[in-house]
């Protein structure tokens, strides 16, 4: 079990304006990190102090580009970034982690059930037919320092429905990234690739995202005689 101390006056300003009336969760993810999170090796002592900012705001403002009531797939989840934040930010979100760690899962799974959030935890890999076939077909796929955007693609693309989205959080490259990978988005039937910025008033940093959609199915066409 997790124990909480929640400790509002470190929370910043734009924490508060960001999950509202749900910051009672943000604040226990944020302890958890810095207790259970350290503790088990998922994040290293010196993120403590850029927890919120680099961390936590940074991934909840993702909220921002998910569509409502959309059905979110967070490939390569490690401590619950960015899912856990954009769940606590967004409640109408219903979001799966996918994570292949044991010692990772099992974290996330005991935060989860300790302060009783609607996520659901599967363990694997993305690429896994297991995995692919739990999930189901998503409206969202998203992701954070999981890998390029090539291999990106053809883990995210199997767990979207014909029009969903791929967010991948990225850095300053993501414009190269797209241009050096056009080939392989067409291979992958990922479409629309755009760079993203979201956060303005939450974050000093504003949080990179690579957007791409799955293409359509395609529509038979029926030969007349």
């Amino acid at each position: 079990m997790f124990h909480v101390e929640q400790r509002t006056a470190e929370v910043p300003e734009a924490a508060v304006r960001l999950f509202g009336d749900r910051l009672d969760l943000a604040v226990a993810y944020w302890e958890s990190l810095v207790s259970e999170g350290q503790k088990r090796g998922l994040i290293g002592p010196r993120e403590v102090p850029k927890l919120w900012e680099r961390h936590i705001l940074n991934c909840g403002v993702l909220q921002e580009l998910v569509p409502e009531g959309a059905v979110v797939a967070d490939i390569g989840s490690g401590a619950g970034l960015p899912g856990i934040p954009l769940a606590i930010a967004r409640p109408d979100v219903k979001v799966i982690l996918i994570e292949s760690m044991l010692r990772r899962t099992t974290y996330l799974s005991e935060f989860i059930a300790s302060v009783d959030l609607d996520i659901r935890v599967v363990r694997g890999r993305a690429e896994d037919r297991a995995v692919v076939a739990e999930v189901g077909q998503c409206d969202v796929v998203t992701s954070r320092a999981v890998a390029a955007l090539p291999l990106l693609m053809s883990l995210s693309m199997p767990l979207l429905r014909p029009g969903g989205l791929m967010l991948a959080l990225k850095g300053s490259t993501a414009a190269q990234e797209i241009v050096d990978s056009a080939r392989e988005a067409r291979k992958y039937g990922a479409v629309d690739l755009a760079v993203r910025e979201c956060g303005a008033g939450f974050v000093d940093e504003l949080t990179v995202v690579i957007e791409a959609r799955k293409i359509d199915a395609p529509t038979r066409r029926t030969s007349r005689r």
